[in-house]
């Protein structure tokens, strides 16, 4: 029994759960999510012991552990959500913790980025496959509302094939001394932040397109950047990182160009316009609202004047729906859909190749 949207009590299971990490984005993002989604919240960990009761006490869970071998000894647990930090070299700690809970029986979510290798997310397929329980990565671009919407719009038939996409996110690009420092010896710098957030605009370029055949990119002094992906298909896609730009409202466009006169932009991750072309002539149109309600261009944007679920963040930034798809996949019993540790896999390959430095064609 569990609080339904409308506040009614719904008959429906939940899964039971620990979490490993008390920090500020998980206090924000993550359990607050729990209410809405079927997750019972059973016992939290953290190395501050004082942290891990607080937050027991805040959000419910009825055990508070420094030690997560205890937890996962202790309780009879479902699945663990993790959300840590990184090592003295700047590497996830993800790896070894989610294969611990993998050897005890547990399905995991773990925040992003899941690694710093791709060698460890092998580790990690290899552990939840012997385990035979689900893995899923925070990649919660996959997740907004505003990204599916525009996945859905790609779909329709009267969309056409994509052949041209671009993303454009604000992100510095190591030099390739800096990836050499941190991958050859051990020395965090600015990789570890890319590594942190290029999984963003990557992650929706998987969801999007799938996983590119070839990597190419160029750097400015200053560290913005510019890649260009290639597919199979002839579809070419575009990361704009754009180092040095303003950080305050519309930070990110998504653009998504067909073969019909149409095409798709998500204006900081909550405006979605579909535009289409209406009946124009050239020279001799004496005005330009022409073409009937279904070939005009489209938009759909939240409001914010009503308490909605929609206008929340943990719903607009995917949260929900992330946390959701997971509990879901292990109630129905049924693989994770999306961000699994093959995306990860594949969104962990392009931040390697990116290390192979600027000005070459790097297969992927």
């Amino acid at each position: 029994m569990r609080i339904g949207f409308k506040s009614d009590l719904v008959d429906e299971a939940e899964i039971r759960a620990g979490f490993i990490g008390c920090g500020s984005h998980s206090f924000r993002n993550l359990y607050p999510t729990f209410q809405f989604a079927p997750v019972n919240l059973i016992a939290v960990c953290d190395l501050d012991g004082r942290k891990a009761e607080a937050f027991a006490t805040k959000f419910s869970a009825k055990s508070a552990y420094t030690n997560h071998h205890e937890m996962l000894d202790n309780e009879n647990l479902d699945a663990v959500f993790i959300c840590a930090g990184y090592d003295n070299r700047g590497n996830p700690l993800y790896p070894p913790l989610s294969i611990d809970c993998l050897r005890a029986g547990c399905h995991v979510w773990m925040e992003k980025p899941p690694a710093a290798s791709c060698e460890e997310i092998v580790l990690m397929q290899t552990a939840a496959e012997a385990a035979g329980k689900n893995v899923a990565v925070g990649m919660k671009k996959m997740f907004f509302p505003a990204n599916e919407k525009a996945k859905g719009l790609m779909a329709r038939e009267d969309f056409g094939t994509p052949h041209l996409v671009t993303l454009q996110y604000p992100q510095y690009v190591p030099t390739v001394e800096e990836f050499s420092r941190y991958m050859q010896r051990g020395e965090p710098n600015a990789v570890v932040g890319f590594l942190d957030h290029l999984c963003h605009p990557v992650s929706l370029l998987i969801y999007l397109l799938g996983m590119p055949e070839s990597l190419s990119y160029e750097r400015s002094n200053h560290g913005a950047g510019l890649a260009t992906f290639r597919y199979a298909s002839g579809t070419i896609a575009s990361i704009i990182l754009t180092k040095g730009s303003s950080m305050n409202g519309g930070m990110e466009r998504t653009l998504i160009v067909s073969d019909r006169g149409h095409h798709i932009t998500v204006e900081n991750n909550t405006r979605v316009t579909l535009h289409r072309t209406p009946p124009l002539g050239y020279g001799d149109v004496p005005s330009f609202y022409t073409g009937m309600t279904d070939q005009a261009s489209a938009v759909w944007e939240p409001e914010v004047s009503l308490g909605q679920l929609y206008n929340k963040g943990l719903f607009l930034l995917g949260y929900y729906n992330e946390i959701n798809e997971f509990a879901r996949s292990i109630l129905e019993e049924r693989p994770v859909r999306k961000a699994t540790l093959e995306h990860a896999w594949q969104a962990t390959r392009i931040f390697e190749a990116f290390a192979e430095g600027p000005g070459r064609q790097i297969t992927l």
